[in-house]
């Protein structure tokens, strides 16, 4: 998969996920351009300094023209790859409308936002766009304590079936990804008597993300693709 020459967004890619996903892309020749939300987080990101690497301080991904404002610094762009959200444990009794709003602002509109600003920032031979959903998008049932995160990752796998549709004449392939819980630092703090070997591991979605978004994928879209690990 080689991304040499190809400018590649990554939303949320000081993350866990995020830097698993820059390395790689890396690896394989491409330019990463990162928008922070908080500017605090280059500081303990292993790549800030990185030749092929651009960071993009202040961007907050629910306002619309912030996120096309950044998106048109980017240059002619091949992948958009969407990693930003926010996670939120809550049931629906103790919750109010302003949960159920900064879930759909940080995971739905996010996405939303970006999949728009990358589609002006395309060349004329298309590119790949890949979300994050998870896995109560695909088995809602599963996301029982978890409502308002539920309804905005399914909102993102619901995007991503619409959107493929719509734009796959222009050579734009859309895909998704749904992770269960991931192998992460925070993850296994918040559990720690979980079986952590049953996670994916984000190399191992990153894997799965890096093949949708590279031009080796050449049909492929529309899917929201399971990368439950053994979980």
């Amino acid at each position: 998969m080689d991304f040499r020459g190809r400018h590649v967004v990554v939303t949320g890619g000081t993350g866990a996920l995020g830097t698993a996903m820059v390395a790689a892309l890396l690896e394989r020749g491409a330019s990463c351009h990162i928008p922070l939300y908080v500017s605090d987080e280059a500081d303990r990101f292993p790549y800030r300094s990185h030749e092929r690497v651009r960071l993009y301080p202040s961007v907050d991904l629910s306002d619309q023209t912030q996120t096309d404002s950044f998106y048109s610094g980017v240059g002619p762009l091949w992948a958009s790859i969407h990693l930003a959200g926010g996670f939120a444990a809550k049931k629906l009794k103790d919750s109010a409308k302003a949960d159920l709003t900064a879930q759909l602002d940080t995971n739905l509109v996010s996405c939303f936002l970006c999949c728009r600003a990358a589609l002006a920032a395309f060349g004329p031979d298309g590119g790949r766009i890949v979300n994050v959903a998870a896995r109560p998008a695909l088995e809602p049932r599963t996301g029982a304590g978890m409502t308002a995160y539920t309804i905005a990752k399914s909102g993102v796998a619901a995007l991503t079936a619409a959107l493929a549709e719509e734009v796959a004449r222009d050579g734009v392939l859309v895909n998704a990804v749904a992770p269960s819980i991931m192998d992460t630092p925070a993850n296994r703090k918040a559990m720690p008597k979980a079986d952590h070997a049953l996670w994916p591991k984000v190399e191992e979605v990153a894997a799965t993300i890096l093949f949708l978004a590279s031009p080796e994928n050449s049909v492929t879209r529309g899917a929201i693709v399971p990368v439950y690990g053994r979980s």
